[in-house]
C-alpha cells in the first residue's frame, strides 16, 4: 500500500474553484437471493456453467412491488447517515439507471419524495452500466462551479424487470440493487481527481433493450418477440469492455501522473470475473488489487460500482488517503474511469 507521503500526484482539477470528495456512501440489496441452483430450475444451465464463465454464485432479486426508486431511496438514506447530512441539505439528486420506474417523472423525483429532499432539483441519467460514474462527474461539475453544495448521486437498477428468463446467456448475469454517494466540497485537495468518459454509438446494437421507446413502441407483437428485454452479443461485449476499460484506466493514471503501483484499490464494474482478470493483465495490476463482489450480486448495472465501493469502505478495504480507481463499461457503448484520493 502506498502512503500519501510516498507518492506525488497531479490533480488536474486543482485550479477549479472547489475540489469535490465523497462524503458518504450507502448501498441496498433486496432480501430475496436467487442462487445458480435456483436458475437451474428455470433454464438449461448449471452452477458450474455459470460460475466458470462469470464468477457469479448468486444475485439479489427485487420483490414484485419493489421499484427502482424504492431501492434507490434506501441506499440514499444509508449514504446520508454516513455523511451526516439531512434531506434539507441536498441541493441536487442524480439517479443513474436504465430501469427507471417510468419514462417520466424521473426516478430521481420519486427518490426526492421518499427521502423528503424538498430543496433538491432532480434528474435521471442513462448510460447503462457506466451510469454511476457519468452521474458522479455531473455532480462534481455542479459542486466545483459552486452551483450546488451537496449532491446525492445514486446508481439503481431493477434488472430482473427487463430480463428474458428463458435466455440463459443473459438472465444468469444480472441482479437488482442500489448504491448512493454524497458529494461535497470539504476544502481539501483529496477527492475526485479526474474522470475519463467515452462512448461509441456505432456499437449500440451489441447491448440494448430494443423495444419500448419511440423507435419500437411496445405492441402485442413486439412483446411476443421479447423486444422489451435485454439483448447482448456476449463475446463482442466482452472484447470491447476489456479494451475500453483498460484504456480508460491508463488515461486516468496518465492525467494524474500516477502509475498502477500507486493505486491502493481498484473497483471495477462487477459484470464478469473474467473481464476483470483480463483488465488486470492489460494494465499490470494483480487480481488482489481489485475488489470483487460479483459472486454475490451479479451485474447490477449502474448500481454495480457504487455497491462495491460502499462494501470496500465498510469492510476496511479502503482507508483514508488511499488512491482508488473506479472503472466501468456499459451499453451505448459507454465507459468511464475515475481516480479518487480517499
Amino acid at each position: 500500500m502506498n502512503t500519501e507521503a510516498s507518492r506525488t500526484l497531479i490533480n488536474p482539477r486543482s485550479s477549479s474553484t472547489r475540489t469535490v470528495s465523497i462524503a458518504g456512501t450507502g448501498c441496498y440489496a433486496p432480501e430475496r437471493v436467487m442462487t445458480n441452483a435456483d436458475l437451474e430450475r428455470l433454464v438449461d444451465t448449471s452452477d458450474e456453467w455459470i460460475y466458470t464463465r462469470t464468477g457469479i454464485r448468486q444475485r439479489h432479486i427485487a420483490a414484485q412491488d419493489e421499484a427502482t426508486s424504492d431501492m434507490a431511496a434506501e441506499a440514499a438514506r444509508r449514504a446520508m447517515k454516513e455523511a451526516g447530512i439531512e434531506a434539507d441539505d441536498i441541493d441536487m439528486i442524480v439517479v443513474a439507471t436504465c430501469t427507471p420506474d417510468m419514462f417520466f417523472p424521473s426516478t430521481a423525483c420519486f427518490v426526492q419524495k421518499q427521502i423528503g429532499a424538498s430543496r433538491a432539483f432532480c434528474m435521471d441519467l442513462s448510460a447503462a452500466c457506466s451510469g454511476f460514474l457519468y452521474a458522479m462527474e455531473v455532480g462534481q461539475q455542479f459542486i466545483s462551479t459552486a452551483s450546488a453544495d451537496t449532491v446525492l448521486v445514486i446508481g439503481a437498477e431493477k434488472m430482473s424487470s427487463v430480463l428474458d428468463w428463458r435466455d440463459r446467456s443473459t438472465c444468469v448475469l444480472f441482479g437488482d440493487g442500489a448504491g448512493a454517494a454524497v458529494l461535497q466540497s470539504r476544502g481539501a485537495e483529496y477527492g475526485i481527481m479526474t474522470t475519463v468518459l467515452g462512448s461509441n454509438g456505432n456499437l449500440s446494437d451489441l447491448l440494448s433493450i430494443p423495444g419500448g421507446g419511440s423507435r419500437n413502441p411496445l405492441t402485442a407483437e413486439s412483446l411476443e418477440e421479447g423486444m422489451n428485454t435485454l439483448r447482448m452479443a456476449g463475446r463482442e461485449v466482452f472484447k470491447h469492455a476489456v479494451t475500453s476499460m483498460s484504456n480508460a484506466v491508463l488515461e486516468a493514471l496518465r492525467r494524474c501522473g500516477a502509475s498502477i503501483d500507486d493505486v491502493d484499490c481498484i473497483i471495477p464494474h462487477q459484470a464478469n470475473a473474467r473481464i476483470i482478470q483480463a483488465i488486470g493483465q492489460r494494465v499490470g495490476a494483480p487480481i488482489e488489487k481489485f475488489y470483487l463482489n460479483v459472486d454475490r450480486f451479479g451485474n447490477t448495472s449502474a448500481a454495480s460500482i457504487i455497491m462495491a465501493l460502499d462494501e470496500a469502505v465498510r469492510n476496511g478495504r479502503i482507508k483514508n488517503n488511499d488512491l482508488v480507481l473506479l472503472v466501468v463499461f456499459g451499453g451505448g457503448f459507454t465507459w468511464a474511469a475515475s481516480l479518487v484520493e480517499w
